[in-house]
């Protein structure tokens, strides 16, 4: 399913028309088969743009989904970002291309960029970008970052085949919140969208965000949101 790139400020859409814009996520590490099938098929009923799993459970939501206009999205050196060596990641990319993911989310190397190691910052994504051939998004891990190494991370990201720019990988970096998302709007080149991801648990929070320039939301709690009865009590990464 693709979906529509936000461009007005002002944009204004119900709950309910929101989910065409959530990538939705479902990573417990306990979850069954039966509630990956659940979660794929919930993607369908509702609109969601993706349904985000663990590569793990791709061939059962990918058989799933197939037909579907669904897209399956999946991740890597996630949720501890940074873990996995090049070539690994490279290796790995190439598998969830070959098991039918449609798009990739991955982590990238913080302590090499602080160390100044732009080529090899570069390299990491890149490498993932070409062994894939999938529209992959970059978590930038933006509050790690110094004001001049989140310029360099965004330029080398793009620099490296970044389909998307993420401002973190999960809530327990960052909050996804308007004025990161307006950071990297900012700074993407023609072509380059923004996904947001971090604790969205409301329709108005997703609503600001999309408001603010991203293209896509990731978020554990979709049904809350397109529901309209999230709130700060609700769960989400």
């Amino acid at each position: 399913m693709s979906h529509t790139t936000v461009t007005a400020a002002e944009l204004d859409l119900t709950p309910a028309e929101m989910a065409s814009y959530i990538q939705h996520t479902k990573i417990d590490p306990d979850a069954t088969r039966d509630e990956m099938i659940a979660h794929a098929r919930e993607a369908v009923t509702h609109g969601f743009n993706a349904a985000m799993v663990p590569a793990s459970w791709l061939p059962v939501v990918v058989a799933e989904l197939e037909g579907t206009g669904v897209e399956v999205a999946t991740a890597l050196d996630f949720p501890t970002v940074g873990v996995m060596t090049s070539a690994g990641k490279a290796a790995e990319a190439a598998e969830i291309a070959r098991l039918g993911a449609d798009q990739l989310d991955i982590g990238v190397q913080v302590g090499w960029l602080k160390s100044g190691r732009y080529d090899d910052f570069r390299e990491d994504i890149a490498g993932v970008v070409r062994a894939c051939g999938l529209p992959v998004k970059v978590m930038l891990e933006l509050p790690l970052l110094t004001d001049a190494e989140k310029e360099a991370a965004v330029e080398l990201a793009m620099e490296a085949g970044a389909s998307f720019l993420k401002n973190a990988s999960s809530g327990q970096i960052e909050t996804a919140n308007p004025a990161s998302v307006r950071y990297l709007v900012d700074r993407a080149r023609e072509g380059v969208r923004v996904k947001a991801s971090g604790s969205i648990k409301s329709y108005r929070q997703g609503l600001e965000l999309l408001r603010a320039g991203a293209s896509l939301l990731g978020t554990s709690a979709g049904l809350a949101i397109i529901s309209d009865s999230g709130d700060e009590s609700t769960v989400s990464y």
